[in-house]
């Protein structure tokens, strides 16, 4: 049985971990396969802080809609969310829709670009069916209804 103080060094250590994730991951990282290899752990982290810790957090933001006239009635679940833009982010994101197309969706996209000489930021959210960047398709009917930081 662990101790309530072994528990809570885990979860300060998951939590760091996550957090050190939600930093921008540079392009050239570490260079070649160093730079790969990290960001293959990083990611594989935040999927699996999502596969564990994403019912809660799946909870948490609908109680936190059903306390204002926003909530709605479709099936929602928490999955992990790469950004592609300058930077590479990875982080996490709540889609909703009919339950069939949410149990399609694997992950979400947010594709982001500047507009008129960036006076506008812009976030595309997309709700895929992979967490590959490279080898996924948008599962239409389906929409990103929360995105999921990590202070640090």
């Amino acid at each position: 049985m662990m101790l309530k103080g072994q528990k809570a060094i885990i979860i300060a250590a998951v939590l760091g971990f996550m957090a050190g994730n939600m930093v921008s991951v540079p392009k050239a990282d570490a260079g070649g396969v160093l730079g790969n290899i990290g960001k293959a752990v990083k990611t594989g982290g935040i999927v699996w802080l999502v596969d564990k810790y994403g019912n809660e957090l799946n909870t948490f933001i609908n109680k936190l809609t059903a306390k204002y006239p926003v909530s709605d009635s479709y099936a929602t679940k928490v999955v992990p969310i790469i950004a592609v833009g300058t930077k590479g982010y990875v982080g996490a994101a709540q889609i909703s829709g009919p339950r069939a197309l949410v149990d399609k969706c694997k992950g979400a996209l947010a594709l982001e670009g500047d507009f008129l000489n960036r006076s506008f930021r812009v976030q595309a959210l997309i709700p895929v069916d992979s967490i590959d960047p490279s080898h996924c398709t948008r599962v239409q009917g389906v929409g990103v209804s929360a995105k999921i930081d990590v202070a640090i």
